[in-house]
């Protein structure tokens, strides 16, 4: 797989030579233009799981952006709220995740969401702790971490 991404970076790399040009915008379209070529020829060289993989990191992103929206929204309702009833809490997430980048993707997508506050990593990389504005279920915020973030960058990277 990171064979591919990288003769897809080296094909967006000869773009910017053939068009002279190495501005950023036209190195993503470079980048474009060399996913459509692999894509064309995705059969004949074995890309197919590469596009696969493509689809799921566009997905995570998606996921991602989604929560964002959604998490900031939730924020905004409980600042905004006359009487603030808050459950705050820290809880500790059991990691399926064991790899160092994804533990760190993970975390940062925590992060990034509003209400929600990556703290630690337990010694053993089995224990992420997470402090959240409001959590009235931890259970139920542990499985939607799990079934949403943890799920897909498992999906995206393994």
């Amino acid at each position: 797989m990171t064979g591919l991404f990288l003769i897809n970076i080296l094909m967006a790399l000869a773009w910017g030579a053939v068009s002279g040009n190495f501005s950023v915008i036209n190195l993503v379209f470079g980048f474009v233009l060399g996913t459509g070529a692999l894509f064309l020829i995705r059969e004949q060289v074995g890309t197919g799981a590469y596009f696969h993989r493509y689809g799921q990191a566009v997905s995570l992103a998606l996921m991602f952006i989604y929560e964002l929206v959604m998490s900031a929204w939730r924020v905004a309702t409980i600042v905004l709220r006359p009487k603030i009833e808050l459950q705050p809490g820290i809880i500790a997430f059991p990691l399926t995740v064991d790899r160092d980048f994804e533990i760190t993707m993970l975390a940062s997508l925590i992060t990034l969401t509003p209400g929600t506050l990556s703290v630690d990593v337990s010694e053993d990389r089995k224990t992420l702790y997470v402090h959240c504005i409001d959590v009235p279920d931890p259970d139920e915020t542990i499985a939607d971490i799990k079934n949403g973030f943890e799920r897909k960058i498992l999906e995206v990277f393994r």
